[in-house]
């Protein structure tokens, strides 16, 4: 069973973070949900607040096979100022594991140079951000390793595209049908 791991910063947007684990979870994926800071309760840009599985400290990320980045405003800049985290974002990279963002936060991979020559979508006006990318207004980006999406309006396909990637078309097809969803 394929293992996630989504990381939650103070102002993360939170229909984005937890439209991903309800329904990878209904999908039968292990993800765990996981707090950049050293508590486990963080608090989205909505002021909802929410408790994580683990705090990033007490994370085995060799034991894992998918690295999900919520946006929202702080929360992206928030996770992109995190060290650790951004070192295990490389490193996923770089081996060939997954790596999924939305809304704001495929601008951190863009930062960090993961997306040159490669197709990706953010946020509506950060696409500048994405720097060397190949920029859609897709949903949801599907290139090599990297998930991208554009927002909270997109959580639900982002989601399913994760699925599939992790799991089967069939699996994410499930799910969209069991969750009343209709592209439109």
């Amino acid at each position: 069973m394929a293992k996630v791991l989504i990381f939650f910063a103070e102002g993360f947007e939170e229909i984005e973070g937890l439209t991903v684990v309800d329904l990878l979870r209904r999908a039968g994926i292990d993800i765990t949900t996981v707090s950049i800071t050293d508590r486990n309760e963080v608090t989205g840009s909505h002021n909802i607040s929410v408790k994580t599985d683990t705090v990033i400290d007490d994370v085995n990320f060799a034991g894992s096979d998918m690295i999900v980045l919520p946006g929202g405003m702080p929360g992206t800049r928030n996770l992109e100022a995190n060290d650790k985290l951004m070192e295990q974002v490389d490193a996923y990279i770089a081996t060939g594991k997954r790596v999924s963002a939305i809304c704001a936060a495929p601008t951190i991979l863009g930062h960090r140079g993961h997306l040159s020559g490669r197709k990706a979508c953010c946020y509506p006006g950060l696409e500048g951000e994405l720097k060397g990318a190949d920029t859609s207004t897709e949903q949801v980006s599907v290139a090599d390793n990297i998930i991208t999406s554009r927002g909270l309006g997109t959580a639900i396909p982002f989601a399913l595209a994760i699925i599939e990637a992790l799991s089967d078309r069939a699996t994410a097809d499930k799910i969209k049908t069991s969750v009343v969803y209709k592209e439109a």
